[in-house]
């Protein structure tokens, strides 16, 4: 039963369920890469990767954050405020995630194995950006924008330009839900002083920028589609997900108390109906 608890615990701490926004974009890279199917070696590895390094993310930022957490009335109930989880058992984490994300890279490629360390600095980074600016949304989107490019060097052991793309696709797409996200703790931001548009410059500007940054996602998407020569459905796919972000938007301009239901729902089902259109477009192919 402890053990089961723990694993509740842990759960609620990474918050597991967000894995959702980085997933499918690092295999529809894969399945871009590979033309196809890109056999169950690299699925394994790729998913070990993927979940150990949002892992080392959430942590560190779990760890970083909890004298701000504590403060909180939204996250101060978090297992690393309340003490389900010490200071000690976190940095452990930490430790455990990042070995294992580095051991997984090497069993990939040599230049996985080599950019695994950078790309460590940029995922803990996200949570010290945001005490010293407002660049901290597009630092979040960059950290989630690594998982295109991560998919296209395990496949082919290279960075081809359409990666490129996709990533700063996602990095928009990303950076536009935080600044959403963030308008929830608008108020509590100014009150500490912390680094958020939405602190800094209200919330028509935090929106102004959300739909621009949404709509640089889907532009840089329909650059990938054009520079990795897709077809129709993966152009489909880039309208659904325009489609969406567009109802996003409206939710959360109506009103902000369904800022969760955007941020979970819409973007979650964005993800999985973009790589299933990437699917059925290679199929066809």
């Amino acid at each position: 039963m402890r053990l089961i608890q723990w694993y509740k615990d842990f759960n609620e701490l990474i918050m597991f369920q967000h894995s959702v926004f980085s997933l499918p974009f690092i295999f529809i890279a894969m399945i871009v890469s590979a033309d196809g199917w890109f056999g169950w070696r690299l699925l394994l590895l790729g998913v070990l990767a993927a979940v150990s390094a949002r892992n080392f993310a959430m942590l560190v930022n779990r760890y970083l954050d909890r004298d701000i957490d504590a403060l909180n009335p939204r996250t101060k109930n978090r297992p690393s405020v309340d003490g389900r989880f010490s200071p000690t058992q976190l940095r452990l984490l930490i430790l455990i995630n990042a070995l294992i994300f580095i051991a997984t890279a090497y069993a990939i490629n040599d230049l996985a194995f080599w950019l695994s360390f950078p790309i460590l600095l940029i995922l803990g980074g996200y949570s010290w950006f945001k005490r010293f600016s407002e660049l901290a949304h597009l630092v979040l989107g960059l950290s989630l924008g690594l998982a295109p490019i991560a998919g296209a060097v395990a496949v082919e052991g290279a960075i081809p330009m359409w990666s490129v793309m996709l990533a700063i696709g996602v990095m928009f797409w990303v950076a536009g839900f935080d600044l959403l996200y963030s308008l929830q703790d608008m108020e509590f931001d100014k009150g500490q002083g912390l680094f958020s548009i939405p602190s800094r410059y209200g919330s028509a500007c935090t929106l102004f920028l959300a739909a621009i940054f949404h709509a640089m996602a889907i532009l840089f998407w329909l650059f990938f589609t054009a520079e990795a020569s897709l077809g129709f459905f993966a152009w489909l796919a880039v309208i659904v997900a325009g489609a969406m972000l567009f109802y996003e938007h409206r939710i959360v301009r109506k009103d902000f108390t369904k800022i969760d239901r955007a941020f979970f729902t819409v973007n979650g089902y964005l993800g999985f109906l973009y790589i299933f259109f990437i699917i059925v477009d290679r199929m066809v192919a």
